[in-house]
């Protein structure tokens, strides 16, 4: 296979490693209540099959970044999908919660190795090559949101006509195809001297996890309870922990000082308050679409379809182009401010609303938003590190997106509740609900927007890659 051809065929499989990384947090949501009934899960608890793997995921990013640069990045990138393999075979056999729950966690696990690796292995491949660079992380970004609305679609058909551990089976022959394929395709990335931070790891684990843990749970426990403050204050304090290790160790696992690179904080604040806008909106409006509209699984997916489309043709077509007649930085605070006016927009629903009126043009505008936005903000995150700490920078991106993401959701979770979402049946209260939570999240990308104007330098229009890295 010719190197340029391998290259591409290698990109389509990282690609997919997004794909089906971002897919596994939404497959499993029309599957719950079958799940709750067959493996005798509590309505509290059942909301850990989800948060089981975003806690796993969140957790243990930096650590997969940090081991992809030891042990370099193609081998990593194969070891999270054997994890991935077993984890999902765990979770289609299970037959009680907490052999459910081991599943989910040995998936999120998985996932913290594929994420940061797979960046890195794109850097690799096309960081020597300006141009192709930027349609390359157009193609990865453009995987996410296809991934979150394919899992609703595929959820609703699984759970419709077949049962809910095909969701999981379905990730046995895609991993068997991954660990296959790694091999030949990836490029082989050296692994470097140093040692695993064993210490830092525990602790910005544990932080990371507990934080997360108080904040999925605050909308259940009530965010000023004991449970919760107390939780809060556990994961700041391991938090610190591990920043004083950092600062004593002669080979952290996270060196502080590359938080001090241009722009590299800047697009990571970004890409956190991103995440924190989007994720909200994409869940309740499936929300609206379901329990306000009336639609069923498969057309609630189907309704989402539209979003996905636009957002794909934006990223691979648009964005790279805009980028480079722009920069960054305008893409940036312009992409997070059109997201802004879709989340406003969709404050307008009305408990008689349609898809047509209501929801399709509005979401389009946020999906414009998103667009825009995330492929400059991801770029710049990962290709303003140095080259022998990609896996770090790739592992703090993700990390900042789906704590992002976390804290997003938990956070409007909470205002939807506040305003009435908890009163199922009554349209008119979950559509008031629904609003203020799309309201929230607009004002969150509208602060991001504000954050980016002030943060992101200009000297240069884009940061440009440091190495040309062979493919070989």
């Amino acid at each position: 296979m010719r190197t340029d051809s391998r290259r591409w065929w290698a990109l389509g499989f990282i690609a997919l490693a997004q794909f089906m990384v971002i897919m596994d947090t939404s497959i499993i949501g029309v599957a719950l209540p079958k799940m709750q009934s067959d493996l005798g899960f509590t309505p509290d608890g059942l909301s850990w099959v989800f948060n089981a793997y975003v806690v796993a995921f969140g957790g243990l990013l930096l650590l997969g970044g940090r081991l992809s640069d030891l042990l370099g990045a193609r081998r990593m990138f194969g070891a999270g999908w054997v994890i991935t393999l077993g984890g999902s075979v765990v979770a289609a056999l299970a037959g009680n919660a907490g052999t459910e729950l081991t599943g989910r966690v040995l998936q999120g696990a998985g996932a913290a190795l594929i994420a940061p690796s797979a960046l890195t292995l794109l850097m690799v491949l096309f960081g020597g090559r300006p141009k192709e660079l930027t349609k390359a992380l157009a193609l990865y970004g453009a995987a996410a949101p296809a991934g979150g609305t394919a899992g609703v679609f595929l959820g609703g058909v699984i759970t419709e006509w077949l049962s809910w551990p095909w969701i999981f089976w379905l990730y046995v022959p895609i991993s068997l195809i991954a660990i296959a394929a790694t091999p030949a395709l990836m490029p082989a990335t050296p692994a470097r001297r140093g040692a695993v931070d064993v210490a830092g790891a525990a602790a910005v684990t544990a932080g990371l996890a507990l934080t997360v843990f108080a904040i999925v749970r605050a909308p259940e426990q009530g965010w000023g309870s004991a449970a919760t403050l107390g939780a809060l204050a556990g994961g700041i304090v391991l938090l610190g922990i591990f920043l004083a290790i950092q600062r004593s160790r002669r080979v952290p696992l996270v060196r502080l000082g590359i938080f001090r690179t241009p722009n590299l904080g800047a697009a990571n604040l970004a890409q956190l308050l991103l995440g924190a806008a989007w994720i909200p909106m994409w869940y309740f409006l499936n929300l609206y679409l379901q329990q306000v509209l009336g639609y069923g699984a498969f057309a609630s997916g189907a309704a989402l379809l539209p979003m996905t489309l636009l957002i794909v043709i934006l990223m691979v077509g648009v964005a790279p182009r805009l980028i480079a007649r722009f920069g960054s930085k305008a893409l940036i605070v312009a992409g997070l401010w059109a997201l802004a006016a879709g989340l406003v927009w969709l404050s307008f629903v009305r408990p008689t609303g349609s898809f047509v009126v209501d929801v399709l043009p509005a979401s389009l505008v946020a999906a414009l938003g998103q667009a825009l936005a995330f492929i400059p903000s991801l770029g710049m995150a990962i290709s303003s590190a140095k080259p022998e700490e990609g896996g770090l920078a790739s592992g703090i991106v993700n990390t900042a997106y789906q704590i992002g993401s976390a804290l997003g959701l938990a956070a409007m979770t909470a205002v939807a509740l506040s305003s009435g979402a908890g009163e199922l049946g009554n349209a008119v209260a979950l559509t008031d609900g629904f609003s203020a939570a799309f309201l929230g999240a607009a004002a969150l990308a509208v602060l991001g927007g504000f954050l980016a104007l002030a943060t992101v330098r200009t000297a240069r229009r884009d940061p440009a890659p440091k190495q040309e890295v062979s493919s070989h």
